[in-house]
């Protein structure tokens, strides 16, 4: 009854209602952390912005698809999650919150994003998963100290080689889109330790024994003919995971041959 009720009250432009819904925001948090998520928000509340010294900002699960330009003043923001909101494209507004370490955008509508993102040099986690990018948005590829990258369940079919400058890259999660191919970039990322392809059309994987970072690999959910080599110590999830190393090898050749035919096959721009 309590989400029914602020559902109703989110449509009503008042002082009154607002509070309602976020409270009285009068004082900062002791800990420098606001939590104002699933508040069926439509409006950012304007009195948060007089809190210079917030750390960390939660607005998941609302019905926001705008910011105000007065979130500027958030200039020792680290944490802001804009999570199961309605945002179509990233408010330019974030992007002059220089010291966020780490960005929520996963389960929007978001299709693009701006060239301002690059100006996020502190990134190091950003989480885009659940969104509607058709192709790659490469102005991630900008963002120096980016350590993990969450772009699962998307419609791209390829990564832009220019992903191999994000020297810091530990975790890449793709899991749910269109990818034909493994993506060739990734083999010469050797920082890389978790790398998640699962639910993917990927008929062939190429040796990752070589990543010698590397921890954790799930490509399950792939009509795959082979599983993935990989060095000692490294955890596989996905078909022939558990299998011998001279079944691996077999399958391995097996692979290599099917390979080259699904390759030819291919279209060059995928």
């Amino acid at each position: 009854m309590g989400n029914v009720v602020r559902g109703a009250v989110a449509f009503i432009p008042s002082d009154r209602c607002q509070r309602f819904l976020v409270g009285d925001l009068k004082e900062m948090p002791l800990d420098r952390t606001l939590d104002l998520s699933s508040r069926q928000l439509r409006h950012f509340p304007l009195a948060a912005c007089t809190f210079s010294e917030l750390v960390k900002l939660y607005l998941s699960d609302n019905r926001l698809s705008t910011l105000p330009p007065e979130l500027h003043r958030l200039q020792k923001l680290q944490l802001l999650a804009l999570d199961f909101n309605c945002f179509e494209e990233l408010p330019s507004v974030v992007c002059s919150l220089r010291q966020l370490n780490i960005l929520y955008l996963g389960n929007n509508r978001i299709y693009k994003l701006p060239k301002e993102l690059a100006e996020l040099t502190e990134l190091k986690s950003l989480w885009l998963e659940t969104n509607c990018f058709t192709k790659f948005p490469c102005v991630v590829c900008r963002l120096p100290n980016l350590k993990t990258l969450h772009l699962g369940y998307n419609q791209f079919r390829s990564l832009p080689a220019d992903l191999a400058r994000l020297n810091d890259l530990r975790s890449v999660w793709l899991a749910g889109n269109l990818l034909n191919e493994f993506p060739l970039v990734l083999l010469e990322m050797h920082c890389l330790e978790v790398i998640d392809v699962d639910r993917n059309h990927i008929r062939y994987f190429p040796a990752l024994s070589h990543l010698k970072g590397l921890k954790l690999v799930i490509y399950d959910h792939n009509p795959c003919i082979n599983a993935p080599m990989v060095g000692e110590g490294v955890r596989r999830v996905g078909r022939w995971a558990d299998c011998s190393d001279d079944e691996d090898n077999e399958a391995e050749g097996k692979a290599a041959e099917v390979s080259i035919e699904v390759r030819e096959q291919l279209p060059d721009n995928e």
